[in-house]
């Protein structure tokens, strides 16, 4: 049943993860429980507009992950500590959910449904190097990080993890830190990003995917690519659909991996329809 366009309106809320961590989100909409994984460097207000429009026939749960926006932290780190706050989510929206995750976001979202019981799961360019070929980071990048975070660096650590991780081109991360307002929100999450390199483990050598720990996702899976990006992407997607149990790829007319905040209305069509069932 579709909702009302009143009973779209997103509401601030928090849960508490098993180890206290406080997770806050917005909720929106009526309808089978849907929960948003951001990518990194990314908090709840980058999935605004697409939360809006699934809202429409989900109740979507668009959270920050631990450590960004309005969610407390956490001394000690890991990807453990992230698949519980996502089971707190589901047992906020009363014990069933799907979830959709992009980028780094994705292979958390894919970690989580190994772990947890999904009712369908929905994934945007998880960013595996399958081949020898694939673009990848450099050995050393998670030293390199770490590195330029405890100098207190935070700029340089959201250049490098763009240009070296991303392949964006270091004109365009020179570009976006002439807006002072974005670059002030990218480094306030770059202490995060560590979390994100270790959700990606060891899936960006250039090696293909083997069937652990993907073969524990039981839900009907859907990985989503867009065809303005690089290739990498789409080879990535079709070997996680082969290794997965119930999984199918698509690749989308238009996009490209900044999908989720550039495009969310060629976006939400797509996951509207997969998560119907």
């Amino acid at each position: 049943m579709s909702a009302s366009p009143d009973s779209t309106a997103a509401v601030k809320s928090t849960t508490v993860s098993s180890d206290g961590t406080t997770i806050a989100f917005e909720q929106s909409g009526n309808g089978p429980a849907l929960i948003l994984v951001s990518s990194a460097l990314a908090d709840r207000s980058d999935a605004k507009r697409l939360a809006a429009l699934l809202a429409v026939e989900f109740t979507v749960i668009n959270y920050d992950r631990r450590g960004r926006g309005s969610s407390s932290d956490h001394a000690e780190y890991a990807v453990d500590r992230e698949i519980e706050d996502i089971a707190a989510l589901i047992e906020h929206a009363g014990g069933s959910a799907s979830v959709f995750g992009s980028s780094s976001g994705a292979v958390l979202a894919l970690r989580a449904a190994a772990r947890l019981k999904i009712d369908r799961l929905a994934l945007y360019e998880p960013p595996f190097a399958v081949t020898d070929e694939a673009f990848r980071p450099p050995a050393g990048f998670a030293g390199h990080i770490g590195t330029l975070l405890a100098e207190g660096r935070r700029g340089e650590a959201v250049k490098a993890f763009m240009v070296q991780a991303q392949g964006m081109p270091a004109l365009m991360v020179h570009a976006m830190r002439l807006m002072p307002r974005a670059w002030s929100n990218l480094k306030e999450t770059a202490h995060t990003l560590p979390y994100d390199i270790l959700v990606m483990g060891d899936t960006q050598q250039g090696r293909p995917l083997g069937t652990e720990p993907w073969s524990g996702v039981a839900a009907p899976t859907l990985v989503l690519t867009g065809s303005r990006s690089p290739d990498g992407f789409q080879q990535a997607a079709r070997s996680l659909a082969e290794v997965l149990p119930d999984a199918g790829h698509r690749m989308v007319h238009g996009l490209n991996h900044g999908a989720v905040v550039m495009a969310p209305k060629k976006l939400a069509p797509c996951l509207t329809a997969f998560l119907r069932g």
